[in-house]
Formats: C-alpha cells, structure tokens, sequence
C-alpha cells in the first residue's frame, strides 16, 4: 500500500550555481523517505513541469553519488529551467535510509523506487501551477519511470535506458567483460526466475547474486521495458549517446522498435551522464567524477523541444 502523502515545505530560497546563475528554488519532502529540489521559472503563466528519476544505486537528486560527483541531474534541470520548464529531482529512497542507517538489502524491492515515483507524480498532478506534468527517468529510473508515467503522465523522456530485462542486460555486459561467467549468470538467473532464488551462483557474481539483494533482483527482473513503454499512450522520447559505455545505443533501439511511434534521438559523443567526451574510455570514467563538466547543450535542447510541442 502506497504510504500517505506528507509535504512538508523545509526551503523557499534562492540558490545561485557556480556559473553564478540564480534559481528559485523549493526543497520539499513528498513521503518520509522522499526528499527533492524543485526549480520553476518566475512567470505569470502555468509552465510545464518534468520530473527527474535517477539511475541505480544510491543516487541522489543532482545525480551523484558517494566519491562521485558530477552534477549530470541537476545541470540538466538548471537547463530546463533556462528554457522555461520547471522540474522536480528527487534523492532515491535509499539516500536517505543511508544517512538514517536505516538501510536493510534485504527489504529493498524494485517496486519501491516505481511507488516513489508515482508518488511524486501523484503530488504535482494537484499543483495547479503546471500545465503539464512529464517524467524523465535515467539508467534504471527510465524503467522506474515508464511504470510510472502509465499513472497519468502527460509525456516520458527516457534516457539511456536499457530495452530488455535486467538479466537480459547484465547477460550481454558480461558477454563484453567476463565472457567466461556467461554460462553461469544465465543458470543462476533462470533458478531465480523460477524458484525466487539462486544457489549456485559462482563467486564472481557474488555482487549479483548474494543473498541479500537477490530479492531487488528477482522484482527487478518481472518488467520488460519493451512491454512497459507499449502501454504508455502518451508522447515518448528516447534518446541515448554514443559514448555510453553502460547502456548501449542497441538498447535504444529495442525501445524505439517496441514504441515505433515514439521520438528517438542518438546524441553523438554524450556519455552516460549527459556529458560530452571527445577521447577514450579513460576520459569517459574521469568525466563520472568533474563536478562542474556541464551536461550537453544538445540533450537540454532535445528535451526542450519535446517538451515545448
């Protein structure tokens, strides 16, 4: 059962970025374990709001993580802003359990980010400043948001998400990276899928398939985003870089294939953060961790116009 809605207002400011620009700013708690930033443009008229679901692991509204710092949420929402769109980002529950040390693996379930979400949603649906309400989901959160939007959102941007099951994609990476654990993954996947747990599952995989986590897993591998973002009837956008070296440029495609009607794009030299990266590998890992490396003009741009129609 959804837990009841509590908005408590803790911040109405002003917060001015490094590039000394200014944004009106709104700190709000929307449940006990939701906390968000959201930024809307000063103007007499209702303005679109899209909300931002981040990726997986404990990420928080500006898309960073513990020893990783990069900002790729909220550059994107600053960017949005400038375009008179307002939005709302939000930390994943899991942030805040971590500063409670409330964090118990064995409790988490994927269902859980998919109830946040559509209980920020179900929240600015009621707030009458907005003309329209969209969902932009990153990495994990584009599934997280494409079950989500099926809850009255008025459009969907997905953003390197992937476009099959978990174990499907964690599968083919270790085709790319550990090929001699493929074997294994799939049998310990198949047991899962069965019987709600994995036995033999080698040591390698043990950040896969320990026992704590196989219950997120397990809920994890239940949605298909090919069959979810079928049941959207809204307008979607997907859009993946080329230098993604997480989500590939194939699972965009499995997307558009599953939503033919949907609007696609493929951002030459973005990476998996938004961020443009013109060298190697090397550079494309240092980029997770540039705090003030901006997102691409070109995504804000993108999104923008999808937005504005």
């Amino acid at each position: 059962m959804r837990q009841p809605l509590i908005i408590i207002l803790l911040f109405f400011g002003i917060i001015a970025t490094a590039q000394k620009k200014i944004y009106n700013a709104e700190d709000l708690s929307i449940t006990p374990l939701i906390d968000g930033t959201l930024i809307v443009p000063e103007t007499s008229e209702k303005l679109p709001l899209a909300i931002i679901i981040g990726g997986s692991g404990p990420t928080d509204r500006n898309g960073n993580q513990q020893m990783l710092e990069n900002n790729s949420s909220k550059f994107l929402a600053e960017g949005l802003y400038e375009n008179n769109i307002a939005t709302f980002r939000y930390d994943k529950r899991i942030v805040k359990q971590m500063k409670q040390r409330s964090v118990d693996e064995k409790k988490i379930r994927f269902n859980d980010f998919i109830t946040d979400a559509i209980a920020v949603l179900e929240y600015f649906k009621n707030d009458k400043r907005f003309s329209k309400i969209y969902i932009i989901g990153h990495s994990q959160g584009s599934l997280v948001g494409i079950v989500a939007a099926q809850n009255g959102a008025d459009g969907f941007v997905s953003l390197a998400g992937a476009g099959q099951r978990i174990d499907a994609v964690i599968v083919d990476q270790l085709t790319k990276q550990a090929p001699g654990l493929v074997e294994n993954a799939r049998t310990s996947f198949e047991d899962l899928r069965a019987n709600g747990v994995a036995n033999n599952y080698s040591p390698g995989l043990a950040s896969i398939f320990r026992k704590d986590i196989q219950p997120f897993i397990y809920t994890w591998m239940q949605y298909d985003p090919k069959v979810e973002i079928t049941k959207l009837k809204i307008p979607v956008l997907i859009i993946n870089g080329d230098k993604d070296i997480q989500v590939q440029v194939s699972e965009a495609e499995m997307l558009k294939n599953a939503k033919p009607d949907a609007e696609y794009k493929i951002i030459s030299n973005m990476n998996h953060i938004f961020k443009e990266i013109q060298g190697n590998d090397l550079e494309n890992t240092k980029s997770y961790n540039i705090y003030n490396l901006p997102v691409m003009p070109e995504l804000i741009h993108t999104v923008s116009d999808f937005i504005a129609k």
